[in-house]
């Protein structure tokens, strides 16, 4: 059985939940150099959902609605999700994110069992980390 990437592999398209889209939308486009897939706008204009994708991996934006159940780390006061993704120069884009206005949670670093890693805290409150494999380094 296949599915939408047409790999048959599973894949996720993490969707966050943020109080007004506009400015996540345009700090993602600016930190990561997300392309903008489809937005849906409200009757008033403003952004409801968008569609994204980072360095070939998709992802959806979503208004915080009242009477639904996505919040955002905004309203909740902080996250329980760490958005990780694989990059192929992760100090290029955590150092892009930090120039855009991101906080680091985590500095850029290599860790024994073979990852190269940072994370940032965007100016939203959720947390992403950019990682490469590297050579796994004796304890």
């Amino acid at each position: 059985m296949s599915n939408q990437t047409g790999t048959g592999k599973a894949s996720f398209a993490p969707s966050l939940t943020l109080r007004v889209l506009a400015p996540a939308l345009q700090f993602y486009k600016d930190a990561f150099g997300v392309v903008e897939l489809k937005r849906y706008s409200n009757d008033d204009g403003s952004i409801h959902v968008a569609e994204l994708m980072l360095e070939g991996t998709e992802f959806y934006l979503h208004e915080e609605m009242p009477g639904s159940q996505g919040r955002s780390p905004e309203s909740v006061k902080g996250t329980t999700v760490e958005l990780v993704i694989f990059v192929p120069d992760p100090d290029a884009l955590m150092a892009r994110a930090l120039a855009a206005g991101g906080k680091e949670a985590h500095p850029m670093q290599d860790y024994f069992y073979g990852l190269r890693q940072g994370t940032v805290e965007d100016p939203f409150g959720h947390l992403w980390t950019f990682q490469k494999r590297i050579a796994v380094r004796p304890e």
